[in-house]
């Protein structure tokens, strides 16, 4: 873009706390020169203008809790997701194992048994007659099912323990079923991922949803499980300036739900790298996704469920100790018991220190538990997607104490918001997902907690400037203030707005036009 350029003529959230909104905003030399008012055109004379007809801008979206990395493969496995019948797995499963014939595993993604889908077992999968493992991964990410091949390739019968945070389900003639649930199921996934792993095809289909993602007005993600195979792909993307998106690489194991190992512990730090790609959190788990771990009580009963990981307070005393910051998985209330509790004692390490905790999902809590988050300074990293998937599931499961998604419990304790998807576990679209926050309607059509609720605008705060700051990056995007850069692109008048034709949907029988992803 040659000279200055200035948007005017539409409402321009800015998500300064200092300057709410402004009337004109001016790029120059590939940043934001100045916000204000309308007035301050007078010192760019020859900048060439863009009217936002009335429509609103705001700063690019940060996905704050996204796996693009593996989600960038799922267009390579046989998609499971609308299979409901024997036949439609069988086929599936067929074609794919065609389809990628030197693959050792047939690996097929997004079973649903809660939408329709059906539930097998090994000997379904058996039945096929492939002549690999085969593998059927739950959309969750947290458990699969495999054949016999795969058990025995994987060491896994009769006699075989659960391992630590993991269940291998079995009959009543105690044989496993093929359902590995949450660790049982991590060895499964990461060798059912190498033959993915070609660097060269990965960085192409990492490139090729990120622009998907950038036409969503997303201009940054937070990877959350972010292996070494796939920091090495992310940095030769970015080395090559193919990167089409800025990427928060939070490491993780090689295998799902696992921490990172000793080695990667020794590289690279929170804070490292550029407004591109930088290394986030260590990415930890207090309890399951598929599994979360309760402690309720329903109708005066006491009741547990779900799986702790009794390593967490171990895993995250060493990463604090090395110089990571820390972010944790906790579903239900026990693991966040569980996450808080580490927290504390990580704190202790450094207290003076700016620690960001990060509480990743934090689907079920007592305002007691908000009230220690906020207390230590942690910071809510939420989806308001789930309330379509997972609202649907609790919206009759009452409890005494606790809520479930609780977003508007969280802003009146004072908690710092980040808005995600858990894409691919759910939608991506900020726009879409921010319309569940504000309305708390679920997929079944009903409400879930309408107290619960936080304003369209609160979910558009916490996608840009709560992401920012939960990624420690307020000093370089989240919001429309001078100095921070411009978004490379090709929209409609200036290449600093991506998702011009972005709708807000229906919320309370208005709609509004949002213009997005200036300011990444």
């Amino acid at each position: 873009m040659a000279g200055p350029h200035a948007f005017v003529g539409g409402r321009i959230l800015t998500m300064d706390p200092w300057r709410a909104t402004a009337e004109v905003v001016v790029i120059e030399k590939g940043r934001i020169a100045a916000v204000g008012e309308r007035a301050l055109l007078a010192a760019y004379p020859g900048a060439r203008r863009e009217d936002l007809t009335g429509r609103a801008l705001l700063p690019g979206f940060i996905d704050a809790h996204n796996h693009l990395s593996i989600a960038a493969l799922h267009p390579l496995w046989a998609d499971l997701s609308r299979t409901c019948t024997r036949e439609e797995l069988a086929r599936a499963l067929a074609e794919q194992a065609a389809r990628e014939p030197e693959a050792r595993w047939v690996r097929g993604a997004g079973w649903d048994e809660a939408a329709g889908g059906l539930v097998p077992d090994r000997h379904a999968l058996d039945a096929l007659g492939l002549d690999r493992p085969v593998i059927v991964v739950h959309y969750s990410l947290h458990q699969c099912v495999v054949s016999s091949q795969a058990l025995d390739e994987l060491g896994i019968g009769r006699t075989t323990p659960d391992p630590p945070g993991g269940t291998i389900e079995r009959g009543p003639d105690g044989e496993p079923t093929g359902l590995l649930v949450e660790r049982a199921w991590s060895e499964a996934h990461a060798r059912s991922l190498a033959a993915y792993r070609d660097p060269a095809r990965w960085g192409g289909l990492i490139a090729a949803l990120a622009r998907a993602l950038v036409a969503d007005g997303i201009t940054c993600v937070h990877d959350a499980a972010c292996p070494p195979s796939a920091e090495s792909v992310y940095r030769t993307l970015a080395g090559a300036g193919a990167l089409p998106i800025s990427v928060l690489m939070m490491p993780h194991g090689e295998a799902l739900l696992t921490a990172p190992s000793a080695a990667r512990l020794e590289g690279p730090l929170t804070g490292e790298g550029d407004e591109r790609l930088r290394v986030g959190p260590i990415k930890l788990f207090a309890d399951g996704g598929i599994a979360p771990a309760l402690d309720v009580t329903i109708q005066g009963q006491r009741a547990r469920y779900g799986v702790c990981f009794a390593d967490l307070a171990e895993h995250a005393l060493h990463a604090v100790r090395r110089g990571f910051r820390v972010a944790v998985h906790a579903m239900g209330n026990a693991g966040l018991a569980a996450a808080l509790e580490a927290f504390a004692r990580a704190a202790r390490l450094g207290p003076d220190h700016d620690h960001r905790f990060r509480i990743e999902h934090g689907t079920l809590a007592s305002r007691a538990q908000l009230a220690e988050m906020a207390a230590l300074g942690a910071i809510a990293v939420v989806q308001p997607g789930f309330l379509h998937h997972m609202g649907r599931l609790v919206e009759n499961f009452p409890l005494e104490q606790e809520i479930w998604l609780p977003f508007g419990e969280m802003a009146r304790a004072g908690l710092r918001l980040a808005g995600s998807s858990d894409d691919p576990c759910a939608f991506h679209e900020p726009l879409r997902t921010s319309t569940y926050g504000a309305t708390r309607r679920t997929g079944s059509g009903g409400v879930l907690g309408a107290e619960q609720a936080l304003g369209y605008e609160d979910w558009l705060r916490a996608y840009t400037a709560g992401a920012a700051y939960a990624g420690g990056q307020e000093e370089e995007r989240g919001s429309i203030t001078a100095g921070k850069a411009r978004r490379p692109g090709r929209g409609r008048g200036g290449p600093g707005c991506r998702a011009s034709a972005a709708r807000r949907p229906d919320v309370g029988g208005r709609r509004a036009r949002v213009r997005g992803a200036l300011a990444s």
